[in-house]
């Protein structure tokens, strides 16, 4: 049935209005947004919703898994600790866990998200192959990880765009997987048939809070060749379809690359001629100005994770080049590390300050508040990445949002135009007081109904880990 909220303050595209009435059509969709509205607020068939309502955040980068590393790889394991060597407990994780042992993570992990204020994730997900390195089917036809998380995102409410992940190869020139990579493998047709059944089945289910969408590891795992193939495939098989890769998040990947192919890793992938505005590119954190703007002149997003690129070395994002070019900037949460969308957006705007010892460097004249300009950037970049219509309250988008409470007091005295700016900067995530995906109420009075089943079936799986 479609649903009307009254919201007392809401951020809508044209800026701040107060007494919005918000119709829901019963597949989630926004159908009408009234400002100013005059009906009186006890109304039967009007839902109020206290406080400042912001659009909710699209994650559009996370490994669900490694929600079980986090806080596993903080000791020192060689003298000059990297990307390179913490990966390799990444692969002592992902060797161990089970489908059911994936969704009791996944479950925790969304949870986490959506209390965050994280209202829909893009899972990049490569953990296709049981424990033995089999095929371990669910009734669709796809791997039962595939289930697992999609399981999860159903239990928990959260919005999903599932990315199976194809990898292929442990460097470039097709240097074959290693054995603690061989959960990881799928050959193309395997990859192309189990999208194409997703897809169907999507299509047959209606569902607006799931999609399917693909992914490419990176340029090391995938040759250039099959990734021509394979998205001109995924293209017949849906025109919108988002596609993602890792690119250029490490050095030592940007030398490999130009020794592999003469050209720098974003430079190489935009030669193929197969990027455009439905692509998402991951990290881009040694990327040159001429690849940055190549990238924004094709409309495509690219996805920084600034908590896992710090916790992993990698490096700084060149934000101001990026939003020079006019380009899509998405957040992420990837390793885990982090579960925050504040905390991602924070620390943006910190490196930025850091970088040129200046303040509020990514506002602009337009958004003169800074937590506004970030959120409002990172939201409808990450619907682009994930394919999916939301990133504000608007007609024709689904009702993705946050209601923020005044009285707590990260945001005490915050005029509405300010909300955001305590939000990022006043750790405010406290204050996000209930969360709405598809219209429906997710998390009430700052906390999930599944936090405390989540937590314990998590603990067990690790218990279970540990054991192994």
């Amino acid at each position: 049935m479609r649903r009307r909220y009254r919201l007392d303050w809401v951020l809508l595209p044209e800026g701040w209005a107060r007494d919005v009435i918000v119709t829901v059509s019963p597949s989630g969709t926004i159908d009408a947004v009234a400002a100013g509205a005059t009906t009186p607020r006890t109304e039967g068939d009007v839902e109020r919703v206290a406080g400042y309502v912001v659009p909710g955040m699209p994650n559009a980068h996370s490994h669900a898994f490694q929600r079980a590393l986090a806080g596993r790889a903080e000791a020192r394991a060689a003298a000059r600790d990297s990307f390179w060597t913490w990966r390799h407990a990444m692969y002592a994780i992902a060797n161990q866990i089970d489908a059911a042992d994936l969704r009791a993570i996944a479950t925790l992990l969304f949870v986490e998200m959506l209390e965050a204020g994280y209202t829909a994730v893009a899972e990049f997900h490569y953990l296709h192959r049981a424990r033995d390195g089999g095929w371990d089917l669910a009734s669709d036809g796809a791997p039962a990880t595939w289930e697992a998380i999609r399981a999860a995102a159903r239990d928990t409410g959260i919005g999903l765009t599932l990315l199976p992940t194809l990898y292929q190869a442990a460097d470039f020139g097709g240097v074959p997987l290693r054995a603690d990579q061989r959960r990881f493998r799928a050959t193309t047709a395997e990859f192309l048939d189990a999208i194409g059944r997703r897809l169907t089945a999507d299509r047959a289910a209606g569902a607006t809070a799931v999609r399917t969408g693909a992914a490419f590891h990176s340029l090391r795992a995938v040759s250039i060749e099959t990734i021509r193939e394979a998205t001109a495939h995924l293209r017949a098989l849906d025109p919108a379809l988002p596609i993602h890769i890792h690119v250029a998040e490490q050095r030592r990947e940007v030398r490999a690359c130009e020794r592999a192919t003469g050209a720098r890793p974003i430079d190489w992938l935009m030669r193929a001629g197969v990027v455009d505005d439905r692509w998402c590119l991951v990290h881009c954190t040694h990327a040159t100005r001429a690849e940055l703007a190549a990238v924004a002149e094709a409309g495509a997003a690219i996805c920084a994770s600034i908590s896992t690129e710090a916790n992993l070395g990698d490096g700084f994002f060149d934000a101001i080049t990026f939003r020079g070019a006019r380009g899509h900037l998405a957040i992420g949460s990837d390793s885990q590390s982090t579960v925050d969308p504040t905390e991602e957006l924070r620390w943006l705007e910190y490196q930025q300050r850091l970088r040129r010892r200046r303040r509020n460097v990514l506002a602009t004249a337009d958004e003169p508040h800074v937590g506004t300009a970030l959120w409002r950037t990172a939201a409808l970049a990450g619907a682009r990445a994930l394919g999916q219509a939301i990133g504000e309250i608007s007609v024709g988008r689904r009702a993705d949002w946050l209601a923020l409470d005044p009285a707590h007091p990260a945001l005490a005295g915050a005029a509405p135009e300010a909300a955001l700016d305590h939000l990022v900067f006043a750790g405010g995530r406290h204050a996000i007081r209930e969360v709405y995906v598809a219209g429906r109420r997710a998390l009430a009075e700052h906390r999930h109904p599944l936090r405390a089943a989540a937590e314990e079936a998590y603990r067990e799986v690790l218990r279970r880990i540990d054991a192994r």
